[in-house]
């Protein structure tokens, strides 16, 4: 027989190691405690060059690596155009469109105006991807561990979208304090200018609540991207190597795979924008403000009012997930980790359908 449990994670199309060969084993005897041991069907792969087994601690803590590089990084890189969005968000009369925007800031501000905010954007971030994405691979492996092998495959798009928003949970904690600092510094004029000018000042003022007012809003914008930015995305690539891509992904060179990669970001990114622009929105103007709360910026802000800045939101965040993806996998690809494969439909399962015989 097959070992359980982890063994049938590993052998999980989603989620499977692409070139993971499962073996026949005898079934592991029960310990001392009457428990059989947990133990991952990984130990023979096809490729000698794969650092570590799928689901191991060296893997999720390549993965959260991988997270700190993408979302810091790009987060970092569209500082200006997040200042000029946040800023017509919160100030439309003033910065009407994203040129204006731009214009008005530099001839204030000065060019060096444009990068107010990038040390918490930057930290803040940096966190946000570290428990993105490691725990996006956790509670992957810890659903489809749940559901089975049958089961991940045919409800895996929900899988994705709960191991996500479970992730996504985790990682609004981490980032809200820096995006409390960082509102703050991009969206009140003379307010601070750094990061060590910002934390002492709004500590002083408000407390520690200041910093972490902002964790329900942030909740309602980016667990629904979040959801759709990753979930979108494993559907996406999925679709890709199906319909698009003129052969397997197993015959595409690291390359081609990266640039399937991108392009499903890409994709994933202007739903994501669109999911959760409102949400994003209320943060800027709840963040800028003292003593209001999400529900009356939302009623002040009115159906129009939460639309504003969306064509920058899309550019920025389509350019963002998309890079973020390329890391990500980039990431993987350097340390030579275990890469999933598209899905395919368990022989198992095929044959309960009667599609084999």
């Amino acid at each position: 027989m097959y070992p359980t449990s982890l063994t049938q994670l590993a052998r999980a199309n989603p989620f499977s190691a692409p070139l993971f060969s499962l073996q026949k084993v005898e079934e592991p005897q029960q310990n001392l405690n009457g428990q059989r041991p947990r133990r991952l069907a990984a130990a023979a792969t096809a490729d000698e060059g794969v650092s570590c087994e799928f689901g191991s601690s060296k893997y999720y803590a390549l993965c959260g690596f991988g997270g700190i590089l993408s979302c810091g990084i790009t987060h970092t890189a569209v500082v200006p155009l997040d200042l000029v969005k946040c800023r017509m968000q919160v100030n439309p009369d003033k910065y009407k469109s994203i040129g204006n925007g731009f214009a008005v800031t530099i001839r204030e501000d000065g060019v060096r105006g444009l990068a107010k905010g990038w040390a918490p954007t930057f930290i803040g971030y940096s966190m946000q991807g570290l428990c993105k994405f490691g725990f996006y691979e956790v509670f992957k492996i810890f659903y489809s561990d749940l559901l089975g092998e049958e089961n991940t495959y045919l409800w895996r798009t929900s899988l994705y979208l709960a191991a996500s928003a479970s992730a996504e949970f985790f990682a609004d904690i981490a980032l809200a304090p820096m995006e409390a600092v960082k509102v703050r510094i991009q969206t009140q004029p003379g307010y601070a200018n750094t990061l060590r000018q910002g934390v002492p000042k709004m500590f002083a003022e408000e407390g520690l609540w200041a910093f972490y007012k902002g964790v329900v809003p942030l909740w309602m914008r980016q667990i629904p991207y979040t959801m759709m930015k990753f979930a979108c995305f494993e559907r996406t690539v999925e679709l890709l190597y199906k319909y698009v891509v003129p052969k397997p992904r197993s015959e595409c060179s690291k390359a081609e795979q990266l640039v399937v990669t991108f392009v499903a970001g890409y994709i994933a990114g202007v739903f994501c924008a669109i999911v959760s622009h409102p949400a994003d929105s209320v943060v800027s103007v709840l963040n800028k403000e003292k003593g209001s709360t999400a529900v009356q910026v939302l009623k002040r802000l009115g159906p129009k009012g939460v639309w504003k800045g969306l064509v920058a939101r899309i550019i920025m965040i389509g350019t963002l997930t998309a890079l973020q993806w390329f890391i990500y996998d980039s990431v993987k690809v350097y340390f030579r980790l275990p890469r999933p494969p598209p899905p395919e439909m368990p022989e198992s399962l095929k044959k309960k359908l009667g599609l084999t015989e």
